[in-house]
């Protein structure tokens, strides 16, 4: 009954635990779903808490769905990720190194001054009376603190790893020239930490990503979607940008289509310029899966498909892997394939933030937010399903 309530709920757009609470109570849908029980909203909230993994299942089990609806032909695929808002402040939430150093001590402080108080009060071996909730509060708040706290510490340790390799690259390639390479002198490792950086207090697995409309508190949600707009891989990850999701999205889709036992294999995959690296054109793919991935931004990527001549005949030698796809591209066939990837993915983003209103996540934590993703993933082809009228039960 729990899992019914949650897929309905997510599938007309409604998260909130205590907006499901009413719901149970005013909505025939939601009261048919529950025998005209009423579950508490602290019930529902621990349900999708306690029992994340076994609700990412699901994802798996509605693509079986689709497979034996024949809905899932996965001869081509598009990816591209969307930028989903963490539920966390990005203007209240953010806060330097410096301030969390102090704000830790004066938590730490005023934890002990209690301790000592209690002690004197109630004697050092007696429990007293519980902790007063705002004082709960605060040690749950200084455990958040201090895992920013050590994120901006790893952050430092890898800038300046790196300013030390590029010394010691510069040393030995002065060492083999014979003279001083020309130049600005680099910096040492420890003149490299960046004074400005910041970790969320809030939701410290979060991460500050930019996107069309300005910058926001959040994670980057990928997807791997089928010509019939149906998502066969989908993940959530920190990365600010696309270019490392590439590979492994794909291998992900080849491996939730077999094991679902669908044999064909993947044969073409349709990426934005959010993707493009020469490493990644260089690296193998799944079953040597064809990439058709833009070179530049997606409005220059249409305008040269747009305006410039067809490409025909035989590949020129010596071109670089950017060129060789550039060509590509603009050949009569990869101008039919790439106009395919916004019509298939874009719409599959438009679809849950516009259409069901999920521009957020409800929960905290990498792992907690990625449950919730592919809960939304598995909703959305489900409603795939029941508005084909091809599942079993249509």
């Amino acid at each position: 009954v729990m899992v019914s309530l949650l897929v309905y709920a997510y599938s007309i757009g409604e998260r909130s635990s205590r907006r499901v609470e009413s719901l149970c109570e005013r909505d025939i849908g939601f009261r048919i779903i529950t025998a005209n029980q009423k579950p508490d909203h602290c019930t529902i909230s621990r349900f999708r808490k306690d029992n994340e993994k076994e609700l990412e299942g699901l994802f798996a089990e509605v693509l079986k769905l689709c497979a034996e609806a024949k809905m899932l032909k996965v001869g081509v695929v598009a990816l591209d990720g969307t930028k989903m808002e963490a539920n966390a402040s990005l203007s209240s939430s953010n806060r330097s190194e410096k301030y969390i150093e102090e704000e830790v001590k004066k938590i730490l402080k005023e934890a002990a001054q209690t301790d000592k108080a209690e002690d004197k009060l109630y004697g050092k071996r007696n429990r007293g009376d519980e902790l007063p909730d705002e004082m709960k509060d605060r040690r749950s708040r200084l455990k958040r603190l201090q895992e920013c706290k050590e994120r901006l510490e790893l952050r430092e340790n890898e800038l300046a790893r790196k300013q030390q390799e590029k010394i010691e690259m510069r040393q030995k390639e002065e060492s083999e020239q014979g003279r001083k390479k020309r130049g600005r002198k680099l910096k040492m490792p420890e003149e490299v930490k960046n004074k400005d950086a910041k970790a969320n207090i809030t939701d410290p697995e979060s991460r500050i990503m930019k996107t069309q409309a300005g910058y926001v508190q959040g994670y980057n949600a990928q997807a791997v979607v089928t010509n019939e707009q149906i998502i066969v891989a989908a993940e959530l990850t920190q990365e600010e940008n696309d270019v490392n999701q590439l590979h492994p999205m794909l291998n992900k889709a080849k491996e939730n289509v077999q094991d679902i036992g669908i044999e064909k294999r993947l044969q073409a995959g349709l990426a934005d310029a959010g993707y493009w690296s020469e490493g990644n054109m260089e690296k193998g793919l799944p079953d040597e899966l064809e990439l058709f991935v833009a070179t530049k931004k997606d409005w220059k990527q249409r305008k040269a498909m747009r305006e410039q001549k067809v490409q025909r005949g035989r590949i020129p030698e010596g071109l670089s892997k950017r060129e060789q796809m550039e060509r590509k591209l603009l050949t009569k066939r990869g101008k039919h394939m790439y106009s395919k990837r916004g019509q298939m993915v874009e719409s599959v983003f438009g679809q849950i933030k516009d259409a069901r209103r999920i521009r957020r996540f409800l929960r905290r934590g990498l792992d907690a937010c990625s449950s919730e993703w592919k809960l939304i993933c598995a909703t959305h082809n489900l409603l795939k399903l029941f508005r084909r009228g091809k599942a079993s039960w249509a």
